[in-house]
């Protein structure tokens, strides 16, 4: 199945995407994680375009999407959850199952609140909608925002550093040899470029927004019921596993499946979260989508 890569005007920013899959087939909008794009889904979206249209964009700041200057452009979870509501309208888009990693839960379940008639399924792949999720990493992250100035610095070597590029994938997994090291150097590379370090900070520091709108987030699941996917690695650093079996509080038919895996699941494990991913989606009987331009 032929990949393609692409760039849309979106409220005057490029956002780029990567898309594989028939036009009309059921669509799958896969959000990415921190710090990583897109490209986190190249192996993944090949196994699922055969029946589905999997379309993958990249934030504002984020992979190949403008980066601009925080002077110009708030780098909040709301502000970015705006720009791909409005990438999903101008592509479209009337109906789609979210798939969710990391700051794709944040910025996906914005979306799911905004349009709750257009979520046909959630796949969470290591995304916290509940404060038992967040593992003892986060005591920096909490300090830092409540005294910004007095912790930054603390905040870069526990978040953006290449020490935690690298532990954010292999975390406690026990088979290190199985991770690829470009991973985290790629990260550490994109982090490093002029300017992103502020804008991370930036974004950084709007993610308690995140913890504060987790009760919204779960009356959401409670009230609305979506079919619901839980995918977790087990070796996370920063998730815990608490956090995977939370959703089924809220929703609980919630498929939950925990793997020998890190927070980059797809790292080592790609073929079983591709097998379980496309098993939840046919379970789900999907019409095809009828874009709406």
């Amino acid at each position: 199945m032929t990949m393609t890569y692409r760039t849309i005007s979106v409220q005057g920013l490029h956002i780029f995407y990567r898309e594989a899959g028939r036009a009309d087939a059921p669509v799958v909008l896969l959000l990415h994680g921190f710090p990583s794009s897109s490209r986190m889904y190249d192996r993944l979206m090949p196994e699922l375009a055969a029946h589905y249209h999997v379309i993958a964009p990249d934030y504002p700041g984020f992979g190949h999407s403008d980066a601009p200057s925080p002077d110009h452009f708030a780098y909040t979870f709301d502000h970015l959850a705006d720009v791909m509501d409005a990438f999903a309208q101008q592509l479209g888009l009337q109906h789609y199952v979210l798939f969710v990693q990391d700051y794709g839960g944040p910025v996906g379940f914005r979306l799911a609140l905004a349009h709750p008639e257009r979520i046909q399924g959630i796949v969470v792949q290591n995304a916290v909608a509940h404060e038992e999720g967040l593992g003892p990493l986060w005591l920096t992250r909490r300090q830092y925002w409540a005294d910004r100035s007095a912790y930054a610095d603390k905040l870069r070597a526990n978040l953006i550093s290449f020490d935690a590029a690298k532990q954010r994938h292999v975390g406690t997994d026990p088979h290190p040899e199985r991770y690829d090291p470009d991973l985290w150097t790629d990260e550490s590379a994109f982090l490093s470029r002029p300017g992103e370090d502020r804008i991370q900070e930036d974004l950084f520091y709007d993610y308690r927004t995140n913890v504060a709108s987790y009760p919204a987030w779960q009356a959401y699941l409670r009230a609305h019921r979506p079919p619901l996917l839980v995918i977790w690695g087990k070796y996370d650093p920063s998730f815990t596993v608490a956090g995977a079996w939370a959703y089924q509080r809220d929703v609980p038919a919630a498929q939950v499946h925990i793997l020998d895996a890190g927070h980059f699941a797809m790292d080592t494990m790609n073929p079983e979260v591709a097998a379980l991913t496309r098993q939840f989606l046919d379970g789900l009987h999907l019409p095809a989508d009828k874009p709406s331009h």
